[in-house]
């Protein structure tokens, strides 16, 4: 099982002292966040792609490669690449390159995408969503599984003879993830190829996302790949704790009030009720986290949001220590207890685990100070 923290990036004022970060304070926050990540015991960090404000991740390659050089065994993400917009070819580059140069440590997660001005911009048609997503994703898939590959299709010029460069580490491509909020056609897409499943649900009752995740498990079965117990499947959510409940909800409350993504849509209180938002103690934390199961079944990814609607940076690097102390080594415990023998671990590059920094060599000490952000020696 692995457990990992997610940023989306974007750049909101805080409400308590009214102050927005600028862009640079904001990507160099991000960077800090993914090496405390490491540094707290987490596994995993994942950025969002966005191209319009108030985002400022736009290039996530570029910013993982920067952490990837900060880091040893930190694995890195996207969360997600957007599969409808973005080049194939530019993306199986891009990203073998990066898995060159973090020794194995890179995912890919793809989606659509929640920005339908997107599209024209990358002279695409939102009508054709789903029809990109297919098409650029079955280009990708080959582009890292085969030396040259003659293609015709309708999204991008044809190739003929074309071969990638840099290849894949080792001949094996990075694993992927195929996101989704509410598309059945991309657990389908995921269970054909044999790929993971992300159910990317921060706003949506459990309940939906679950039978999503139950689509894609008999999907996966059903296309060959093995049982539906050996799916690969990743959950997303929200915290935000404090050693005391009431001492968390009454710090959060002005923050889920003025985000963007809840505000006057409903309460904290439903929310939490409805979601997997956490808002508590770490122990409140711990229970909802592991009732996940019971939706999902036995699962192998879990990321957290913590940078979110304004929180400063000393207020989200207090959330991964949290996470690391108080929280997920509670979390691998219980989650080992009567999980189904035919569960896979989180997937990893075989790279990572050979001996030597991204084997689980230790990563130097950079520790900032709370919100300092601090340059790293690699």
């Amino acid at each position: 099982m692995q457990f990992g923290i997610f940023s989306i990036g974007e750049v909101a004022p805080d409400p308590l002292s009214g102050r927005t970060p600028t862009e640079y304070e904001r990507i160099k926050a991000m960077t800090t966040l993914a090496v405390r990540a490491e540094e707290a015991g987490l596994d995993v960090f994942a950025v969002g792609e966005h191209h319009n404000p108030p985002y400022v991740c736009s290039a996530p390659p570029t910013l993982l490669a920067h952490v990837a050089a900060r880091t040893r065994r930190l694995l890195l993400s996207t969360a997600t690449t957007l599969v409808t917009t973005n080049d194939p070819v530019r993306v199986a580059e891009e990203f073998a390159l990066l898995q060159h140069l973090a020794d194995g440590r890179v995912d890919l997660m793809t989606g659509r995408g929640d920005t339908p001005d997107v599209y024209p911009w990358f002279g695409q048609d939102l009508r054709r969503g789903h029809e990109l997503a297919r098409e650029n994703y079955a280009l990708l898939h080959r582009l890292w599984r085969e030396e040259q590959v003659d293609w015709r299709g309708r999204s991008r010029a044809r190739l003929d003879g074309f071969t990638s460069t840099p290849r894949p580490l080792d001949g094996v491509p990075p694993f992927v993830w195929h996101a989704a909020l509410r598309s059945p056609e991309t657990a389908e897409r995921a269970a054909y190829y044999g790929d993971g499943f992300f159910a990317d649900n921060l706003h949506g009752p459990v309940e939906h996302h679950a039978r999503l995740v139950d689509l894609y498990r008999t999907r996966y079965s059903e296309h060959g790949h093995g049982t539906a117990e050996q799916a690969v499947v990743g959950i997303g959510g929200q915290v935000f704790v404090r050693p005391r409940s009431q001492d968390a909800v009454r710090e959060f409350r002005p923050y889920f009030d003025r985000s963007p993504a809840y505000g006057g849509r409903y309460s904290l209180e439903e929310c939490a009720a409805r979601t997997p938002l956490v808002v508590g103690s770490p122990d409140e934390a711990v229970e909802k986290i592991l009732g996940f199961r019971e939706a999902y079944g036995d699962y192998q990814r879990q990321l957290f949001a913590v940078d979110h609607g304004g929180l400063p940076l000393k207020t989200a690097l207090e959330q991964v220590d949290l996470l690391g102390e108080r929280i997920v080594p509670v979390l691998r415990r219980e989650l080992s207890v009567g999980r189904a023998p035919a569960a896979p671990p989180g997937p990893r590059h075989p790279a990572t685990r050979r001996p030597g920094p991204a084997g689980g060599g230790q990563a130097p000490s950079v520790r900032a100070a709370e919100g300092e952000l601090v340059p790293v020696s690699s």
